[in-house]
């Protein structure tokens, strides 16, 4: 602990490798490697901000070059080295910030340093922090060096971004990658230092402070120096909500609850309350997202606090309004809000803008709702499969009645026979593919007869039973107003199948076929040669049955 500092993240950075918290297993593997004197050429630590890269390269330099030893390494008196080290002021320890010094240059300079052995310490040390920020010739500068370094040169990389530095560089370092502080563990080194520092902090703002930190160390101790700052009295959680802006989830829960139940009301107010209480519309889409995220994989998410910071009323909250979502509307709210965040940055004023993407996210839901009492109403169905709705270009008023199809009071006297009754309409057989078509054209189902004649590969029929090959011209809906139709017209249900099997052609594919070789026989007759030899540019465009005339 560096007692003259008065920052919290300052003043209470490990010195030594018993003080890091959450990266137990890092220190003790580095502490391994150099107590057995098996040191890498290079490391190389990544992680989210505030966990600790930084702070474990100034303890290795420590370790290295300590007067007094790794097994007793300067704690709270230092020796020369290692205050040298801690104000980063030593001559053979070197920190550069990578962000500023991004060049090829820099690194030669720091390559043409590196010649020269240590002039107080056992070993030369370079740090570069955001190491991502080199350039690429910068890196390769820095690749020869980097993987037959001199004995006592050792190099330290620290990086939020690992994915941004060359593979070539990665595979000469030993890498450590810095996990974020676990929940529980931090909450406990919180209370430490705030009794420390004789602060008095409400347990339930302490865990507040724990789950904005997201696991980061240092964001946790900037908080509590907040908090500690602005302490007049006890500090409990709706204090420290308010010190730190922030707002539970609890309320976007209830802005889901709202929206799933169709209150348009209660929706537009809560977000104003969470607009207005500082949230950004961007951050509040984002942590819509995490919502919808916890809404669909709540069953594998657990309270550790590790990775997903929720407690006990928010997870109870969503469990149960998770349980009566169906995916596919987790996932369409999803695909919106995405495009939400696209289209805001376009928006002058963002806040309406998310004021009506909640609206079209409302009417998105009652139309799901309607689509999905449509399903379940067809599977169940004892009389049509297809429940849509027509409609009619008419003059007569629309006149809606509750019967199987939504048909107005014109469309149904029309399409009701007046001769016919019930129990004829049941007993309609149809034999063949031919007398199918035959029905259809005189029940007026133009769309259905042109998808049987241009469309439709006949396989077999038979035993209420169409079979017809794949045929990608085929219209989606062709085989539910198939069936819906055949079901109308017998009383009957029918299985319409794909089979594998290529189909015959279709009919107006096989008329074209026969008319074509009508026309190549009559082009042979003696009629046609006759025409030819009068009337050289003649052409036989199409040929007429006259038997029955």
């Amino acid at each position: 602990m560096l007692k003259n500092l008065k920052v919290l993240s300052l003043k209470y950075r490990p010195q030594i490798f018993e003080d890091l918290i959450g990266q137990e297993i890092v220190s003790k593997t580095i502490y391994n490697s150099i107590k057995q004197n098996k040191i890498p050429n290079a490391f190389l630590f990544t992680g989210i901000r505030g966990v600790g890269k930084t702070t474990i390269a100034r303890i290795i330099a420590k370790a290295l070059n300590c007067e007094n030893g790794l097994d007793n390494i300067c704690k709270d008196s230092f020796c020369k080295n290692c205050s040298e080290i801690v104000s980063s002021s030593h001559i053979d320890v070197l920190e550069m910030d990578a962000a500023s010094k991004t060049g090829v240059d820099d690194v030669r300079e720091l390559i043409e340093f590196s010649r020269y052995g240590p002039s107080l310490a056992k070993y030369k040390i370079f740090i570069i922090d955001e190491v991502h920020m080199l350039s690429k010739q910068a890196f390769n500068a820095l690749l020869k060096t980097l993987e037959e370094p001199p004995n006592y040169l050792k190099f330290i990389f620290a990086t939020t971004e690992i994915k941004k530095i060359p593979i070539t560089v990665i595979s000469r370092c030993q890498r450590f990658d810095l996990s974020r502080i676990k929940f529980e563990e931090m909450f406990e080194y919180l209370k430490k230092i705030m009794k420390i520092e004789k602060g008095n902090i409400s347990d339930d703002a302490i865990k507040l402070i724990t789950k904005i930190s997201e696991g980061s160390v240092r964001d946790a101790l900037s908080l509590l120096d907040r908090a500690l700052i602005n302490q007049n009295k006890d500090i409990d959680l709706d204090a420290a909500k308010k010190i730190f802006g922030y707002y539970e989830k609890t309320s976007l829960i209830e802005l889901f609850k709202n929206l799933f139940d169709g209150n348009e009301k209660e929706v537009v107010k809560i977000y104003r309350s969470i607009y207005s209480s500082g949230v950004e519309p961007k951050v509040f889409l984002n942590d819509f997202l995490e919502i919808l995220y916890y809404f669909k994989n709540i069953s594998y998410l657990k309270l550790d606090g590790n990775n997903f910071l929720m407690n006990n009323k928010e997870y109870d909250q969503i469990e149960k309004i998770s349980n009566n979502l169906d995916p596919s509307t987790i996932f369409l709210f999803w695909q919106f809000t995405i495009n939400t965040l696209d289209e805001i940055d376009f928006v002058s004023n963002q806040s309406v803008s998310v004021e009506m993407f909640l609206m079209r996210l409302l009417h998105l839901k009652s139309f799901y709702k309607e689509n999905k009492l449509e399903k379940i109403q067809n599977k169940n169905n004892t009389k049509m499969e297809n429940f849509k709705l027509e409609i009619e270009d008419t003059k007569e008023p629309a006149i809606s009645k509750p019967i199987d199809q939504i048909k107005n009071i014109y469309q149904e006297e029309k399409n009701k026979p007046e001769t016919q009754s019930e129990n004829k309409k049941s007993e309609l057989k149809i034999l063949n593919f031919d007398q199918l078509i035959e029905i259809c054209d005189k029940k007026k189902e133009a769309r259905l007869k042109y998808e049987l004649e241009n469309n439709v590969n006949l396989v077999s029929f038979n035993n209420q039973r169409i079979e017809i090959s794949f045929n990608e011209k085929l219209d989606k809906e062709f085989v539910k107003n198939l069936s819906s139709k055949l079901f109308e017209w017998t009383n009957m249900r029918w299985i319409i199948s794909f089979s594998k099997e290529s189909g015959k052609p279709s009919k107006k594919q096989l008329e074209k076929e026969e008319k074509l070789n009508v026309m190549n026989e009559a082009k042979k007759s003696n009629i046609y040669k006759k025409v030819l030899k009068s009337f050289s540019d003649a052409e036989l465009i199409d040929i007429e049955d006259k038997k029955n005339d």
